[in-house]
């Protein structure tokens, strides 16, 4: 991920790691830049890898997920996504996370990009996955607080531009999507 230099310079001279949760650690890194340099403290959260789908049902919609993020205190307009568990390959997780997330299956999945998350803050990367989706299982009831909804393109296209899809994250997702000729939105 990235451009790493060559030599000496910058060097990491300690890692400290305060466990918050499962799901989230702060780093502090000790970083000198150049030997005649003092070394200086950037802190960082490191997460398990992020894995969001831009899955597209069989009447070409794409199913987002509405839900309560505390973080931002209100309900956001997203892609289905999750965090990789430890041992999981990426793409079999994304399944997984779709499935229970939204009650779709998948038809063929295909890796859009890996990315990183916030180079400046976030220690992850982001897996961003191109689904077909299949039938969504008729039995499927939504997690309390989450709701499912499918769009067109047009859609989804006045969503972002009004600011409703907002997820920063998912708007690269769509933007690699689009690059890659896999939609037009």
């Amino acid at each position: 991920m990235g451009v790493h230099l060559s030599g000496n310079w910058p060097r990491i001279v300690s890692i400290k790691r305060n466990v918050i949760s499962p799901w989230l650690d702060v780093l502090a890194r000790e970083v000198q830049f150049s030997p005649e340099a003092p070394a200086e403290v950037y802190y960082a959260i490191s997460q398990p890898s992020y894995l969001t789908a831009l899955a597209v049902t069989s009447e070409n919609e794409f199913v987002l997920v509405r839900q309560y993020r505390p973080a931002i205190e209100c309900l956001s307009l997203e892609l289905p996504a999750g965090l990789l568990e430890q041992n999981e390959e990426p793409a079999p997780a994304m399944v997984r996370e779709l499935l229970e997330e939204t009650g779709y299956s998948t038809r063929s999945i295909e890796l859009i990009g890996k990315t990183a998350t916030c180079s400046s803050r976030i220690s992850n990367v982001m897996y961003s996955f191109f689904i077909h989706a299949g039938e969504r299982a008729p039995d499927f009831v939504e997690e309390p607080g989450v709701s499912v909804v499918t769009v067109t393109p047009g859609q989804l296209r006045r969503l972002i531009l009004s600011g409703e899809f907002n997820e920063q994250t998912h708007l690269g997702a769509l933007s690699l999507a689009a690059y890659k000729g896999l939609i037009e939105i």
